[in-house]
Parts: structure tokens; C-alpha cells; sequence
């Protein structure tokens, strides 16, 4: 047996014998994993029995130290304000988050963005976004520093900003379902920036996010309920913000922003982005979705409450520049 195998049998004993691996194991053994020494029929089973009975929150927190560690250097040299993981895809509504980063990157912050495209998937993601606006992505840490220079945020995929982490997110054209890989995406903030913000889908993980960035030493992170599991506010539906600045946990409650639901768009068109920004087109849940994003950034960012945070972000909305060229 190799080294890696005492993981497999750790978790693998069934419901009554099977073990958590301590924050410590947890990281050595996604050492070996991105590290090669796991075969591949292993990664597999560590994989897919972590999907079954999900991870606890030690076992994120080791993760995403192990994988911190093999992102590039140069990456983690980036100077940016605010990181963010965008990995869910939009399905259901156009990625309005886009909108409200560019507002928070003309009042100055610098705003890092990474993701991957998903094999299989029929979703909208932001290197698609982009190349319909013409918006420029990094393939280089230099080429993202001087984008946060020129305009104030700039977009890498995963493959460049982890490879290793970037791999196992693409084995799910071999399992046909995620795999803890992207939780951890969300969490790696590869430039360490002083602040991250995470979209998650699903009940209680925005707990868990804020948990495990406690475990991780991380100073300012928030965790919502996104839209789609993205990084962007439904302003159909209140949610709670959780929280955690300098190791102290809190959460924020955001209003419903539409009085009533909207119907769905049939389909999903990028240019509708550059519309809504010039003012040619008024969508009001598109509007509404951008400004409850943009406050929830600033809740963050500013460490102010929820309604100075959506006054502020009408009048950025209100102020914003529309002549940024798409």
C-alpha cells in the first residue's frame, strides 16, 4: 500500500467506522493528492466517497491549505483589494454580478476574479461573458496586474492559477458529479487578498465557508446564498450575509429587493450586460440584482450596515461611468 491509501481507508469504513480526517491529515493527504503520489483510481475514491458523506469542516480547512500552496508564485504576488471565485456558471439569469464588480472597480478597488468552465455543462460562464464584451482575460499574473492597473479588475482561469486544483474540478466529465474540488476553489483566494467574497448554492454551506475561513486564519471573508451559486445577490428573495472579520463571526440580513418575481428570460444574452450598463436597456431585476450585489460587497468591504450599504450602492449605480468600453 502507498501512503495515500490510509486516507481511503480513514473515510472509506462506512457509516458506523469511517473517520474524519483531522484539519492536520487532511492537508498531508491533499498533499500527496496534487502532488502525484495517489494513484488515479485512488483520487477517484477519495473523491467521490468525500462527495457521498461530504467533507467536514477541518477537512476544507486542510484542503485549502494544501492547495494554496501550488498556486504559481507570481499569482500569489498579485495585488489585489477583493477576491473572488466564480465557478457556479449562470443558468437561470444573466451574470449581473459582472455589472456590479465594474462599479466597485471604478471607485477604486482592485478586484481579482478566477474560475474554470466546466465540462458538460450547458451554463454561462465568465470567459464566455467576456469575449462577447471584449473584455480582456489574463492568461498571466502579469497580464492580471496590469488589467487591476488599467481597470481595476482582471480575470484568470483556473488552469493558470492552479493547475492541480484545476484538474480534478475537470474529472467530472469521468464522475458526472462534482467533487469537493469546487468548494475549494471558492475558498482558495490565490493572491491572498485582504478580503474574499463566496457564492455558494446550497443551504448551510455559507456557514460552513465562514467556519472554515475561521479555521484558516482568514480576516475578512463573506459567504452568501447567490444567485445560481454565484457571487451575485437574488433580489427576489432576502437572504442572510454571513460574515467573519479578524476572527469575529456575524451575520447581516438583506431585504427581498423586487415586490414581485419576475419571469425567467428564455435565454441569456451577453450584450444585454453592455445595455443595462449604457442605459439603452432598463431591466429592473437585472438593476435590482446589481444593486443588492454591490451593497453586499460594501457590507464587506466597508464594515457598514445593510441600508448605508444599499444607499451607497444606488447612488455608485446612479454615478457609475457608462462610457467603459465593452
Amino acid at each position: 500500500m502507498n501512503e495515500f491509501s490510509q486516507y481511503i481507508k480513514l473515510i472509506g469504513k462506512g457509516k458506523k467506522s469511517g473517520k474524519y480526517l483531522t484539519q492536520e491529515q487532511a492537508n498531508d493527504a491533499f498533499h500527496l493528492l496534487l502532488t502525484g503520489q495517489a494513484e488515479p483510481e485512488q483520487v477517484g475514491a477519495f473523491l467521490m466517497l468525500l462527495r457521498v458523506r461530504e467533507e467536514s469542516e477541518q477537512e476544507l480547512a486542510g484542503f485549502v491549505q494544501a492547495a494554496r500552496e501550488y498556486s504559481p508564485l507570481a499569482i500569489q504576488q498579485i495585488n489585489a483589494d477583493l477576491d473572488m471565485g466564480c465557478y457556479a456558471g449562470k443558468r437561470r439569469h444573466l451574470p449581473w454580478f459582472i455589472l456590479a464588480m465594474l462599479c466597485l472597480a471604478q471607485s477604486g478597488k482592485r478586484i481579482f476574479l478566477h474560475g474554470c468552465k466546466e465540462p458538460d455543462s450547458n451554463r454561462l460562464y465568465i470567459p464566455d461573458v467576456f469575449k462577447t464584451l471584449n473584455i480582456p482575460i489574463s492568461q498571466t499574473a502579469e497580464q492580471a496586474s496590469s488589467q487591476l492597473d488599467k481597470i481595476g479588475f482582471a480575470y484568470m482561469d483556473l488552469q493558470q492559477v492552479n493547475p492541480q486544483l484545476n484538474d480534478l474540478i475537470q474529472m467530472r466529465s469521468l464522475f458526472g458529479l462534482r467533487s469537493p474540488a469546487n468548494t475549494l476553489a471558492r475558498m482558495l483566494n490565490p493572491t491572498g487578498a485582504p478580503f474574499s467574497f463566496h457564492g455558494v448554492y446550497h443551504r448551510h454551506f455559507d456557514e460552513r465557508h465562514i467556519n472554515v475561513a475561521k479555521l484558516l486564519g482568514d480576516k475578512h471573508v463573506s459567504c452568501i446564498r447567490g444567485e445560481g451559486g454565484e457571487v451575485e445577490v437574488n433580489p427576489e428573495r432576502g437572504f442572510v450575509q454571513h460574515l467573519i472579520h479578524n476572527d469575529v463571526i456575524s451575520e447581516l440580513e438583506f431585504p427581498t429587493l423586487l415586490p414581485n418575481w419576475q419571469i425567467k428570460p428564455r435565454s441569456l444574452t451577453p450584450d444585454e450586460l453592455r445595455q443595462c450598463w449604457t442605459g439603452e436597456l432598463q431591466f429592473e431585476y437585472g438593476q435590482q440584482a446589481i444593486i443588492g450585489t454591490i451593497a453586499c460587497y460594501l457590507t464587506l468591504l466597508d464594515s457598514i450596515d445593510v441600508e448605508q450599504a444599499l444607499t451607497k450602492a444606488k447612488q455608485m449605480w446612479a454615478e457609475r461611468n457608462t462610457q467603459f468600453e465593452f
